[in-house]
């Protein structure tokens, strides 16, 4: 009874994980870049009450006994397919149709997002939300705001170009960088929608929009969250359900346990 009550209780604590996580998910549904997780159960190590035997000449083999000892975790992925494409129509929203990660710095760390609502500070850096530098080719990427430009676009390529009085034809002042990793699943959440290498990732291979297999950047564009709401409600389903009856698992072998308590009275 006691090896039935732990089995119970490793998937109450698994599937508490999952449902953790499903949470995760549904709270950035509307998070720009975000790349949802996904929970992996494994078996725990199985007892052998009786092993296996060879077949001879005057009778057949068995098969081995055995009785499992609950779950585990195997995994918590975090899923990095592309997210719908949100409409914005504003020249400093960009998003990347295909593979790779914009590449911000805070002066001293590189951190790598798809979320690319980039904004242009009073001296005319292009950064993030939080103040973060968007690398370009050469470093930061600045707009002389001294010189009066009239226009900004980003081409696909990630040509950061403004319109200056008097220079008739858009003049470059860097290009956004993208970075590639061997194994994106390997990358490390640190919030804020920023991913870190980490030692099964790879190291990053940083380059132009649209060269050595990076997509493509597109101006006026953000990528929303790659949550899928049905599904997560539908795993949410299954995660309850899987709860209730590893709860059930655990009482049925309190209440066996009690009438063998009170066997002897």
């Amino acid at each position: 009874m006691l090896r039935s009550m732990y089995s119970g209780i490793s998937g109450l604590r698994n599937f508490q994980t999952k449902l953790d996580v499903i949470g995760n998910n549904i709270a950035n549904v509307n998070t720009s870049g975000f790349k949802k997780g996904r929970v992996v159960f494994k078996d725990l190590i199985s007892q052998t009450t009786q092993g296996a035997t060879a077949p001879n000449g005057t009778q057949g083999g068995t098969n081995p006994k055995q009785v499992g000892l609950g779950s585990q975790l195997a995994a918590i992925d975090t899923i990095h397919e592309g997210g719908s494409m949100q409409t914005t129509n504003r020249g400093l929203d960009c998003a990347i149709q295909g593979d790779g990660y914009f590449v911000v710095s805070d002066g001293t760390n590189n951190y790598y997002t798809r979320a690319g609502n980039f904004y242009l500070d009073s001296t005319g850096i292009l950064v993030t939300a939080d103040g973060k530098n968007v690398v370009g080719d050469g470093g930061q990427i600045a707009v002389p705001m001294d010189q009066g430009p009239t226009e900004l676009t980003i081409g696909q390529d990630g040509t950061v170009s403004v319109m200056l009085p008097g220079n008739t034809t858009p003049t470059a002042v860097g290009k956004i960088q993208i970075a590639r990793f061997a194994n994106p699943g390997g990358l490390t959440k640190v919030g804020g929608n920023y991913f870190q290498p980490s030692n099964n990732s790879g190291q990053p291979v940083t380059g132009n929009a649209k060269e050595e297999g990076r997509g493509s950047i597109e101006s006026g564009f953000l990528e929303m969250s790659n949550v899928d709401l049905s599904e997560e409600f539908t795993e949410m389903i299954v995660a309850q359900r899987g709860f209730q009856a590893n709860s059930r698992i655990i009482t049925t072998s309190d209440e066996i346990l009690q009438e063998l308590v009170n066997l002897k009275r």
